[in-house]
């Protein structure tokens, strides 16, 4: 491939681009909502179903948001408005909302990981955990992390899609598994960790016949998949027509499901080596932040040099999402706008950054837009792209789809484009009412309290 088309930049390489889709994928959620989940819904089970719906489900969604993307050569706004027409064009403004209002408070939490990180080298784990998590979540020095992560993102996004995203990507996701990988082994060393496996996998098959089984699953597999915020959207409008794009989703899927399952080889062993429970609730934060620390603690100097390598890992996984994230806003600018690379990363990444103080200075704000965005304005996002793919630009997507595809792919299309059409929508819409009803309490609480 070239470096670019015409005047837009364009991925220097597959490997670039595929590294790049699957960090924007890979993120926090994989180190420990999957696992978590998995050992909540049946194990084994849940992994399965999981699969299943990663088919079904993220895949077909993933290939819309491709399709939109490289036929329409713009992010959100400008593919939607090119192939839709205006009203379809002013819907961009709610994946480029999302993917802005996500990132406001998932670098915080990148922020967080940053801190642990350099407290690991520096001073060490604090002997208690919860409260020093209960300390440094939120105030002035949250704050100071969010911007310093921000910064960094913003560094990368400036220099563009062939020296920037892609030449980071090309870096840190090598880097990410290797370092997974080496935890996950030094893991299985741990003196119990065969019942952190067996917690976290014991096959459980009666559930699979269990609705709120799929349902976490179907919602597991959307999120993680960084589907209907426009990302992946915004990086196939940097792709030459001879890229495989079924076979790039595919690709990409397995790798953000091979990430979250090592993961949980990871955590589990940890958690139930070091007899850490009680200390895990169904969050991120209780194990990354608080369980997890205080088994590092306990190892002495190890566990400074294995609590570094932990946290390194989170921070990476973090930044190639965030990079993600702020490209959507910063390709909206530049479409739009008509501004320069720097100008537009430099100012979306200043907006982001003034509007994530909120959640740095309050854990429960954070909260809140987690639900409100993390979870029901994305799948709304989900939704109408499915349905404007499926539906309203069906003839088109499909030929953007089979423009490069293998023989094997453009056989396979017929079939995924029909789950996209007629499963994609049912389900998400599912998820979606579901969702519904834990925004709102979530809304009601925080006020109300």
């Amino acid at each position: 491939m070239t470096a670019a088309t015409g005047s837009r930049e364009v991925f220097a390489t597959r490997a670039g681009f595929l590294l790049a889709a699957a960090g924007s994928a890979v993120g926090l959620g994989n180190m420990w909502r999957f696992p978590y989940l998995a050992s909540e819904n049946g194990g084994a089970a849940f992994v399965l179903v999981y699969v299943v719906l990663t088919l079904v489900l993220g895949i077909p969604l993933m290939l819309a948001e491709f399709g939109v993307g490289r036929r329409g050569q713009r992010a959100p706004i400008g593919s939607l408005r090119k192939l839709g027409g205006r009203g379809w064009g002013a819907l961009g403004y709610l994946f480029v909302g999302v993917g802005g209002l996500i990132l406001a408070y998932y670098s915080v939490i990148a922020g967080w990981t940053l801190r642990y990180g350099l407290e690991a080298v520096f001073v060490g784990f604090a002997p208690s955990s919860a409260d020093h998590f209960a300390a440094v979540s939120s105030g002035v020095d949250a704050v100071a992390f969010h911007v310093a992560f921000m910064a960094a993102t913003v560094l990368i996004v400036v220099v563009g899609v062939k020296g920037g995203i892609e030449r980071a990507s090309l870096l840190m996701m090598p880097l990410l598994f290797l370092l997974l990988a080496a935890l996950a082994l030094w893991a299985a060393t741990l003196e119990d960790a065969g019942t952190g496996y067996v917690v976290y996998l014991k096959p459980r098959f009666e559930q699979v016949l269990n609705p709120d089984v799929w349902r976490a699953a179907a919602s597991q597999a959307f999120f993680s998949l960084s589907l209907g915020m426009g990302g992946m959207l915004t990086y196939a409008s940097y792709l030459k027509r001879d890229q495989n794009l079924p076979e790039s989703a595919t690709a990409i899927a397995f790798t953000d499901f091979s990430v979250a399952f090592i993961a949980g080889l990871l955590v589990f062993p940890v958690i139930y080596s070091f007899g850490l429970q009680d200390a895990v609730s169904a969050s991120t934060i209780g194990a990354l932040f608080i369980a997890v620390p205080s088994a590092f603690e306990s190892m002495g100097p190890l566990g400074r040099v294995v609590g570094f390598v932990f946290f390194l890992v989170l921070a990476l996984g973090a930044i190639t999402s965030t990079i993600s994230l702020l490209e959507v806003v910063t390709a909206s600018v530049m479409d739009e706008f008509g501004a320069s690379r720097r100008k537009a990363a430099l100012w979306a990444g200043t907006v982001v950054t003034l509007l994530g103080v909120v959640p740095a200075l309050d854990t429960d704000a954070l909260g809140l837009l987690d639900k409100i965005v993390g979870e029901f304005l994305l799948l709304a996002g989900g939704l109408i792209l499915a349905l404007f793919a499926g539906w309203r630009l069906r003839g088109p997507v499909r030929e953007e789809l089979l423009a490069g595809a293998s023989p094997f792919w453009q056989r396979q299309l017929r079939w995924i484009l029909m789950v996209l059409r007629f499963v994609v929508p049912v389900i998400v819409a599912i998820v979606l009412v579901f969702s519904l009803g834990g925004t709102a309490a979530a809304v009601r609480s925080f006020f109300a309290g």
